[in-house]
């Protein structure tokens, strides 16, 4: 069955959807039960399609084994309920308070670099701290869809100009594979598959703090360090979502925000930027 809300088919019935949620979270029965105010054998019945769970019951489990918004809509689907969480385009006019937000937010952290990004990392907004890293990026790199990941690890995209790449690649990928092992998407899937197809740096990284950048500089947190118009400039980055999201969209909106690592970067960035007209 589809649902017009989400684009998910799924022929698998709730029992089966919540058990490989409930594994996959590495909770019992019991465990689930006791967070639910249910019993382990109704967790067993429904498990097993003996019996099904109503409304409430579907999104309470969800909501305990922290299925994403948009897999909450397939399983109350799967269970023969409507979906519950619309999912609403960013450039919808229901959107317009949340737009005007996020571009607030990007422009006030100029000139450093940041962006708004969807669940597959293509880039719904940024400033013109991005804008400045992007120098010498291949044109096909650029056209929309723009995605972070292929920007930053393609070899003609960013990769040939960042220091540390073998570290900064691993942490990418690492962090990939943490949001594929947290909900199912296809698309984020096939990004993955794509980029570890991409030649690999000479160096391995080894722990993501040996010797292609001095860690001593940079104890607290791993940077990325990248040349741009000769001079190599470490951000580190944080990474932002939006706090029990009632719509797909935004559950899986994320701001990545750079922040200089050192004083220097933040000099050179202030040089870089150009001044707003």
């Amino acid at each position: 069955m589809t649902t017009a809300a989400t684009g998910t088919v799924t022929d698998v019935g709730v029992g089966t959807l919540l058990r490989s949620w409930r594994e996959r979270r590495r909770i019992s029965q019991l465990e689930l039960a006791l967070r639910a105010d249910s019993s382990a054998r109704h967790i067993s019945f429904v498990e097993t399609g003996r019996a099904r769970p109503s409304r409430a019951m579907v999104l309470k489990l969800a909501e305990h084994l922290d299925v994403p918004v948009r897999e909450r809509n397939t399983l109350l689907v799967a269970a023969g309920y409507a979906p519950a969480f619309a999912e609403t385009p960013l450039r919808d006019p229901a959107m317009r308070a949340l737009r005007t937000g996020l571009e607030q937010l990007l422009a006030a952290h100029e000139p450093h670099p940041a962006l708004v990004m969807d669940g597959a990392y293509d880039i719904l907004g940024a400033n013109r701290g991005v804008g400045m890293l992007l120098g010498g990026v291949a044109e096909h790199l650029l056209r929309p869809p723009l995605n972070a990941i292929r920007l930053t690890l393609h070899p003609q995209g960013l990769a040939p100009r960042i220091h540390n790449l073998p570290e900064w690649r691993a942490h990418l990928l690492e962090r990939m594979r943490g949001q594929l092992a947290m909900r199912s998407s296809v698309a984020l899937r096939r990004l993955y598959e794509e980029v570890t197809a991409y030649p690999a740096p000479d160096r391995p990284a080894a722990d993501g703090r040996t010797s292609s950048f001095p860690a001593e500089l940079y104890p607290y947190a791993l940077p990325l360090r990248i040349e741009v118009d000769g001079q190599v400039l470490s951000f580190v980055s944080t990474v932002t979502t939006f706090n029990s999201p009632m719509d797909v969209t935004v559950s899986e909106l994320a701001v990545e925000t750079f922040l200089p690592a050192d004083p220097g970067t933040a000099e050179a960035l202030r040089a870089l930027t150009p001044a707003e007209p």
